[in-house]
């Protein structure tokens, strides 16, 4: 039951309505015991033959006003508890959404999309059923089972009470028992589930891939054998399950046993009526609905105490990359120093970065280049402030970035990344994405700069186009040149190519660089890229190997040096040749 305890700050949060809630419940308890005395009476007064119609009306009247009384507070108490619940579930789905959208990379690097949805969906769920059901089952037990035993053995006999309630501690014992197995078999299930996630949502987002390489049979048997798993594991959970029943209903079979033996004797022996024999068999069948919630409740609890376990072990996970105390809640602008010592991704004991100092004017543009894995991404990185750990400091303007608030720090740069992700949406929300009170005609605007104003016009429904998930209906191309709109869209101070013209062809490429130099003068551009051309009219270039820079200067100083960047561009230049069929 600790789950309870530990759900005690949302139960705070809305005692009003979980006491108005038990306490209907506790009402509807107490008029459920009213029925077999009633019987008990009417039986009594036929076997005397002493019944009046005005005698029968009279109880008639009382139990119709019961069960309609009944009917209206069982409405009532369920808008307050399973209302209250369905409210814990969303208070805890937006906690954990806040959450994941605060942590850094490195946290989604350790933790699969599948297993973070299972949180989000099937763990909540339990706890949801723990907060309603829940507390229903475990108010409603306990208070009808009172109540009837009170009138056993108040209005009935409480020796014959005493007798029938012997074998109850046994029934304690087992099911606090397999309430322990429950909890530990229902974190493997949760496990499994979460596994079998992460393998529904890879397999549906590689699905080219897959079928690419004719693997869709191997996918299917690896999806068949972790759908096992999650059958074999809440099989283990259903074994425990099972037994509570016949457990419980093998101890209701002995208080039957008893109270038919010993009801009997004390009827013989003029301590008890028919009508009181009777009534107390009926109290007794209402007995077994608050043994078998008992049952009921540990497999609630326990499943909700698990998936509790793992929600709140979730929400521990420390935010890597916060706001510092007294931030600066401005946007940054100005020169960008860069004085890094050395940087290494989490887990890696190798250096990605060492000995990187730079620094870039302001409306001035950087080109870096270099081979894959040379550094390039892992310097945008750090400047995004994806990660803090590293030695030495990076200013925008007369700050350190971790001195701006996040949210200032990323509104001041717009980042177009190598992988583009566009949104299931229509083109001009993917555009306006950053500033959806934006007009058409600004997403016009930005899609003119960015060049794929034109193709857009040629789609059947225009900026109203939905390009499906991840941007699945538009090519290479098409999708860079709108996340290059969409990061123009809030003219940032900084803006970010991370190898984002790759996809376009040379002459799309240099009109978006020349757009980009007539309406960015004064403001910061850093272009990554393979391909030189991209690059060339800089006026800064770094050359990045292995981590640090190689050389750096102008094109045309890099060129003078004919070191690494003018065997690039010379072995680029006989590339474009070749491609050209040899003709100079």
């Amino acid at each position: 039951m600790r789950v309870f305890w530990e759900l005690g700050w949302f139960f705070k949060e809305r005692k009003k309505h979980y006491i108005l809630g038990v306490m209907l419940l506790m009402v509807v308890a107490f008029l459920g015991v009213l029925p077999p005395r009633i019987i008990g009476f009417i039986v009594d007064r036929i076997s005397q033959g002493t019944l009046t119609p005005d005698y029968l009306l009279k109880w008639l009247s009382i139990l119709a006003a019961s069960a309609l009384a009944m009917y209206v507070l069982r409405y009532t108490w369920r808008l307050q508890i399973f209302g209250s619940s369905i409210l814990l579930a969303r208070n805890l789905r937006q906690q954990l959404f806040r959450h994941f959208t605060q942590m850094s990379p490195a946290f989604y690097q350790k933790r699969r999309v599948g297993d973070l949805m299972a949180h989000a969906t099937n763990d909540l769920q339990a706890v949801q059923q723990t907060a309603g059901a829940g507390v229903l089952t475990l108010v409603d037990s306990i208070a009808t089972g009172g109540f009837v035993i009170a009138a056993m053995a108040i209005t009935i006999d409480w020796k014959l009470t005493l007798i029938v309630l012997l074998p109850m501690p046994l029934m304690a014992y087992m099911t606090n028992y397999y309430g322990k197995l429950m909890h530990e078999r229902f974190h493997g299930a949760q496990q499994a589930f979460s596994g079998l996630n992460d393998k529904t949502q890879e397999s549906i987002s590689g699905m080219k891939v897959i079928k690419t390489f004719g693997q869709e049979q191997q996918d299917i048997d690896d999806f068949k054998n972790l759908s096992e798993r999650v059958v074999n594991e809440n099989i283990r959970v259903a074994r425990v399950d099972s037994l509570f029943d016949p457990t419980i209903s093998a101890i209701i079979g002995v208080c039957y046993f008893l109270t038919i033996g010993f009801g009997s004797y004390f009827v013989t022996q003029g301590d008890m009526t028919i009508g009181d024999l009777i009534a107390f068999t009926a109290y007794l069948g209402l007995l077994v609905w608050p043994m078998l919630a008992f049952g009921w409740l540990f497999n609630i609890v326990e499943r909700g105490r698990a998936s509790y376990d793992r929600i709140r072990q979730l929400l521990a996970e420390p935010i890597e990359i916060d706001d510092r105390e007294n931030a600066i809640d401005e946007d940054p602008s100005g020169d960008i120093v860069f004085s890094l010592e050395q940087f290494k991704f989490t887990g890696d004991d190798r250096a990605a970065l060492r000995n990187i100092y730079f620094t870039v004017k302001q409306g001035e543009t950087l080109g870096i280049v270099g081979k894959t894995g040379s550094g390039k991404s892992a310097i945008l990185r750090l400047l995004l402030r994806e990660f803090d750990d590293y030695k030495g400091s990076i200013l925008f303007g007369e700050y350190s970035i971790d001195a701006y608030k996040k949210q200032r720090l990323r509104r001041a740069i717009g980042y177009v990344p190598q992988d583009h992700f566009l949104f299931s949406t229509s083109i001009a929300g993917n555009i306006a994405f950053a500033r959806p009170e934006a007009t058409l005609k600004e997403v016009e605007s930005a899609a003119s700069l960015a060049h794929i104003h034109e193709d857009i016009q040629n789609f059947t429904e225009g900026y109203s186009t939905v390009v499906g998930e991840r941007g699945v209906s538009l090519s290479g191309g098409q999708k860079q040149r709108i996340s290059i709109a969409r990061a123009l869209m809030t003219e940032p101070e900084l803006l970010i190519l991370d190898d984002s013209l790759s996809a376009v062809d040379a002459k799309t490429e240099e009109s978006i660089l020349k757009s980009l130099k007539a309406t960015r003068a004064d403001k910061t551009t850093i272009i990554t890229s393979h391909r030189l051309s991209a690059i060339q009219h800089a006026h800064q270039i770094l050359v990045m190997e292995q981590g640090t820079i190689k050389e750096i200067g102008s094109h045309e100083e890099l060129m003078t040096k004919k070191g690494t960047y003018y065997e690039m561009y010379e072995l680029q230049q006989l590339e474009a040749l070749v491609e050209q069929g040899g003709e100079a």
